[in-house]
């Protein structure tokens, strides 16, 4: 099985997104370089940032996002971003009215069986958990093998939390990365176990 990561952009003060689910300037750090970070162009980023998150993206499987994420970006149209091949939505309700079925978008009850469904489609990628309320869930059922968190020199105030409702401790061990980029800087800890 692959490696099971929660990830996201977050700003200093831990969160995701603001109190209308906007990222504001959480992704700036895409655009803040010179060094294309997608085959669009769009996204451009530090030599650094390049070298540590192209990698990354091109050994995801799976995302695992919650529904409201899901409803935000509109299912994507369909299309998983960033090439990734499959995703995984936890949710109680089915897809939407009109849906393509052959869409390689799969409805999951619960972050458990989510989490095990992505597995199943990822083999030995990576399996990437959005953070926010379902990160929060499959770090405390203990899913979570890997944090991941592109830190923008922010501070939201308030919003939606990196961790979302986790009201207990859990440990992670030291960073094994802490990189500098342009507009962000780059951490990953392994879940202590």
């Amino acid at each position: 099985m692959g490696t099971v990561v929660m990830y996201a952009s977050v700003s200093v003060d831990g969160f995701v997104a603001d109190e209308n689910d906007q990222p504001g300037p959480l992704f700036d750090w895409l655009v803040s370089g010179d060094v294309p970070l997608d085959a669009s162009g769009a996204l451009t980023v530090s030599q650094a940032s390049h070298d540590y998150t192209r990698p990354y993206w091109d050994s995801i499987g799976v995302t695992v996002v919650g529904r409201r994420v899901f409803d935000l970006t509109d299912g994507w149209d369909g299309t998983p971003p960033s090439g990734i091949e499959h995703v995984v939505v936890v949710t109680h309700r089915p897809p939407p009215d009109g849906w393509n079925p052959t869409a390689p978008f799969h409805f999951v009850d619960g972050v458990e069986a989510a989490v095990a469904r992505a597995q199943e489609l990822a083999g030995d990628r990576i399996v990437e958990v959005a953070a926010g309320d379902v990160g929060g869930q499959a770090l405390v059922a203990g899913l979570v093998d890997e944090v991941r968190m592109d830190v923008a020199p922010v501070v939201l105030g308030s919003g939606r939390r990196y961790f979302g409702s986790i009201d207990a401790q859990h440990l992670l061990e030291d960073p094994d990365v802490a990189l500098v980029g342009n507009r962000v800087l780059h951490l990953r800890y392994r879940v202590r176990r």
